[in-house]
């Protein structure tokens, strides 16, 4: 169902479309943390290691091809806030056919790539086999990761948070159901979770493109609308590739610091994987609130609401920092005891590094909640260059923190090197933020 989010309560509707994007992340991470509990439990945690450790190379590839999808329906959402359908569908057909040779000539690049790339993160001989099994069957299955991400963006980019929610919620069951076949029937080890994992996202781009196809007429395109249109896939490409880099910037500082981690061994490595999904399953909310900033700025822009932009951040921030101040205490205080799902060895060593960088977070919260907001809003406004300098002081602040402190084998040191990012990149945003909006008010 569309949703204009032109008019109304602007704490309302970034409310109610929040919540589906919060509760699909949320579904969105059990494909990993099903294979990192399977993977712990069933084939040791060497494997519980290398499935990790892959992790910072899915979020550079696969963050990489979410944030252009994001950005190419920036564009989609303005015209649709504009009332602009025709351009709206000819915008789509741009991003699906941008999307498409990009993922393909990123899926051959990756392969290619891989080998030289797990030798450069230092990862140990004894997890290299299993973290190359996984990692190239995730590079394999790019094409159906980009098909959910695109069709999902497309309809939330007409304020449709709920069927991708729906889809997904369906795709993370089975996304279980297929970890456990492959890993514990099958006992194809950590490449038995990417291919659940592949699959299950792929079942869920289906089942979006037959939705769109039979219930959303709006979004069904004509012959003509195929033609591309090169004007207005420059016009994509300005504001969905400074985002992909954003993306990509951000993965490159996690490449440095499990790179840094790497280097204290594989229970470090698996405690840090550990904290890792746990602290991403209460930070899905702020990566929602992100989201819906994005479609709201882009809606509103279109029509140019620049009051109600003002509006829906500072209800945004307000809402968002209740929640992390929340969610932070209960994991700096509980997060810990979770270890237990992951792992079956060495847990009270192991639960040690989980609790450090759970208290590393847990206090930075707040700051988070800056960063996803007015880095996703300003993108929505149509600004794809400003918030990636932001990444540039992320990156900056989250590798040096990371080999300062694997220079002095600091574990506390590594997991600090997240929060020095997010202090950097929540400055230079705020400092956007007002400064756009100063103009936008001038003219």
């Amino acid at each position: 169902m569309e949703r204009d989010m032109t008019t109304g309560s602007p704490a309302k509707i970034i409310l109610n479309f929040t919540i589906p994007i919060f509760i699909g992340n949320v579904f969105q991470q059990f494909y990993s943390m099903a294979d990192t509990i399977i993977v712990g439990k069933f084939v040791g945690n060497e494997a519980l290691a290398a499935v990790g450790s892959c992790g910072t190379i899915m979020f550079l590839i696969l963050g990489f091809l979410l944030g252009m999808t994001a950005g190419f329906t920036v564009i989609t959402a303005q015209h649709y806030g504009s009332g602009n359908l025709k351009a709206m569908r000819q915008s789509v057909a741009s991003a699906a056919i941008l999307s498409a040779v990009v993922s393909i000539t990123l899926t051959i690049l990756s392969m290619a790539m891989m080998k030289n790339i797990l030798r450069w993160m230092n990862t140990p001989d004894d997890m290299y086999g299993q973290a190359y099994s996984y990692i190239m069957v995730i590079c394999g299955g790019i094409v159906a990761q980009v098909l959910y991400n695109l069709l999902a963006s497309i309809l939330r980019a007409i304020g449709d948070s709920k069927r991708p929610l729906y889809f997904l919620i369906l795709s993370a069951c089975l996304n279980i159901v297929l970890d456990l076949v492959f890993i514990v029937m099958f006992h194809m080890g950590a490449a038995g979770a990417a291919y659940a994992t592949v699959i299950s996202q792929g079942i869920s781009g289906l089942l979006c493109l037959v939705y769109i196809w039979k219930k959303v007429p709006v979004l069904r395109l004509r012959k003509e609308e195929w033609k591309m249109n090169w004007d207005l896939a420059k016009w994509q490409m300005r504001v969905g590739f400074p985002m992909a880099f954003q993306y990509s910037i951000t993965a490159i500082g996690t490449i440095v610091v499990q790179s840094a981690l790497n280097i204290l061994g594989s229970v470090a490595v698996a405690g840090f994987s550990a904290a890792v999904k746990i602290d991403q399953i209460v930070s899905q909310a702020y990566v929602a609130f992100g989201t819906t900033m994005s479609t709201y700025c882009a809606q509103n822009i279109g029509a140019g609401r620049i009051d109600r932009i003002r509006q829906g951040f500072r209800s945004a921030t307000w809402m968002g920092e209740i929640y992390a101040v929340i969610t932070g205490a209960a994991v700096f205080f509980g997060g810990k005891y979770l270890t237990v799902l992951f792992v079956s060895e060495n847990v009270n060593e192991i639960m040690n590094y989980v609790d450090i960088y759970l208290k590393c977070v847990g206090v930075s919260a707040v700051i988070l909640v800056i960063v996803n907001l007015y880095r996703n809003g300003i993108q929505g406004m149509g600004y794809g260059l400003l918030p990636m300098t932001a990444g540039i002081a992320e990156l900056i602040g989250r590798s040096t923190a990371a080999v300062v402190g694997s220079h002095y084998g600091s574990y506390t040191g590594i997991c600090l090197a997240s929060p020095t990012a997010w202090v950097l990149a929540s400055t230079l945003l705020l400092i956007m933020y007002f400064r756009i909006m100063k103009q936008k008010q001038s003219s």
